[in-house]
């Protein structure tokens, strides 16, 4: 601008029409080429993601890096809005809170109002609903997170299932682990729990279902909507269990055992077989709750006989 009022004023002074013209024209293009530059280096990397996935606009997506051709796919970047990694193949809403030291890496999806606390990482194949928080220290892979959902720190979810079989030569063989974990939404994760990825079925948790800290819920294991799981929980492989079903602390429910809907199991209990009525249970193995209270009271009858 000071440019401009320079030639102005040598203008004011001069009688020719055609140095004024000139000098103007002149000015005017090295503005609008500035304009240009800066524009083109603010808006290079805003583009829109159409996917069966996300639709949203993106910064630094692997759209606009095509575009450009500038752009190394396999680099990391930081994130504006917090200041973690992404890579660049990753669909993130610009709502998105990364905070320093949270990864988010290749085909990862982070919807609108998502909060991704510091050291968590982010693994490929991974899709996070809106407004969902993640604490610190979590570690996703191979899951879908739904909408609004709390998963509090140092949650682990969508790691190998413990699967293993004996081989021809008597060896113990890894069996493949290659499904997926599905979170409903509303769903509240308590801390240290860990949640693995299925083998011949997705492991599932229903809607508004909470979970406590220090949770195991093992590979291809279904739980219905509105759960609550207590603190050291144990759930081996396979099992399925109904809706609206309470779980005391520290049960142990054993692999490919079905609980029915409205069930609620007392502390310490270990269910070893089917259970097919509603109702309370507890014990080892559980029993209907007052079968299982006078097992207790015939126990310490005993007890004071001797």
């Amino acid at each position: 601008m000071a440019y401009l009022a320079r030639n102005l004023k040598l203008i004011k002074n001069s009688s020719s029409k055609f140095l004024a013209s000139q000098i103007f024209q002149r000015t005017v293009d090295s503005e609008c080429s500035t304009l240009s530059i800066i524009n083109k280096l603010t808006f290079r990397r805003l583009s829109t993601f159409h996917s069966s996935i996300c639709s949203f606009r993106s910064f630094g997506s692997a759209a606009a890096a095509s575009e450009d051709g500038m752009v190394d796919h396999k680099e990391f970047r930081k994130w504006s809005n917090g200041g973690g990694l992404f890579h660049n193949s990753a669909c993130i809403d610009p709502t998105a809170v990364v905070e320093i030291g949270a990864v988010v890496h290749p085909r990862a999806t982070l919807g609108a109002n998502v909060h991704v606390g510091s050291g968590a990482v982010i693994g490929p194949s991974v899709t996070v609903d809106h407004s969902t928080t993640l604490g610190y220290n979590v570690a996703l892979g191979n899951c879908y997170i739904g909408d609004s959902c709390v998963i509090h720190s140092g949650v682990c979810i969508g790691q190998d299932g413990f699967g293993f079989f004996v081989d021809e030569l008597g060896n113990m063989a890894k069996k493949p682990q290659t499904l997926n974990v599905r979170i409903g939404n509303h769903v509240e994760i308590g801390a240290n729990t860990c949640i693995d990825r299925g083998s011949w079925r997705d492991t599932t948790v229903g809607d508004y279902t909470k979970i406590d800290n220090l949770v195991q819920i093992a590979h291809n294991v279904v739980i219905g909507k509105s759960c609550i799981l207590c603190g050291q929980v144990g759930i081996a492989g396979s099992a399925t269990i109904g809706d609206y079903v309470t779980l005391g602390g520290r049960v142990a429910i054993r692999d490919h055992v079905s609980v029915i809907s409205k069930v609620r199991l007392a502390a310490n209990s270990c269910v070893t077989k089917d259970i097919k009525e509603p109702g309370d249970y507890g014990g080892f193995p559980a029993v209907p709750v007052q079968q299982w209270r006078r097992q207790v009271a015939a126990h310490r009858w005993n007890c004071k006989k001797t």
